[in-house]
């Protein structure tokens, strides 16, 4: 697993051992970013963010702040050696030590971000991803997408008021669905 682009571009990510930890293909990834383009100045939320990757990448590409949220120790010590690795510092990076849950409560009044990335494990995605899709109602920017990673076999989650599917796009066993708000 790597960076593709960017800054940190060609630099090697640390990853857990095991297959707890589930990272987005690099293909995929590639193909993420190529789809959301320019990332100066954004801030980013990379949920359930194992490794860091997604987070990571958009730092390399220019955004300006990527909050990550993860609670299983293995991926918080593979993602804080990758933050120690690249050199990235509290004033780029926040890392929420929580379950998603209980960090969309915290995040729900402090931070609107241009970029929400939820990456569930599949298992979870039933009832993970209704809830990150309430959170990007209010917690997305005016011009803000919110990438969904979920299994391709399951229908991507139906956008709640104020926000549309807009791009579906299948990578191998994973569908990434885009949304924006609704106008």
């Amino acid at each position: 697993m790597r960076i593709i682009a960017g800054i940190y571009g060609g630099r090697r990510l640390a990853a857990p051992k095991g297959e707890r930890t589930r990272p987005t293909a690099d293909r995929a990834k590639e193909a993420l970013f190529s789809i959301l383009g320019g990332l100066e100045g954004a801030h980013v939320l990379d949920l359930y963010a194992g490794t860091g990757a997604i987070g990571l990448e958009a730092l390399s590409r220019g955004a300006a702040r990527a909050v990550f949220v993860e609670k299983a120790r293995p991926a918080l010590e593979a993602l804080d050696e990758n933050l120690r690795a690249l050199g990235i510092d509290g004033e780029a990076a926040k890392v929420l030590r929580l379950d998603v849950g209980r960090a969309l409560k915290v995040l729900a009044e402090d931070e609107r971000f241009d970029l929400i990335y939820a990456d569930p494990p599949y298992e979870l995605a039933r009832t993970a991803l209704p809830e990150v899709l309430g959170f990007a109602t209010r917690g997305l920017s005016e011009t803000g997408r919110l990438v969904l990673e979920h299994r391709h076999l399951d229908p991507s989650p139906a956008a709640p008021p104020g926000l549309a599917l807009t791009d579906q796009r299948r990578y191998g066993e994973a569908t990434l669905a885009f949304y924006g708000r609704s106008t």
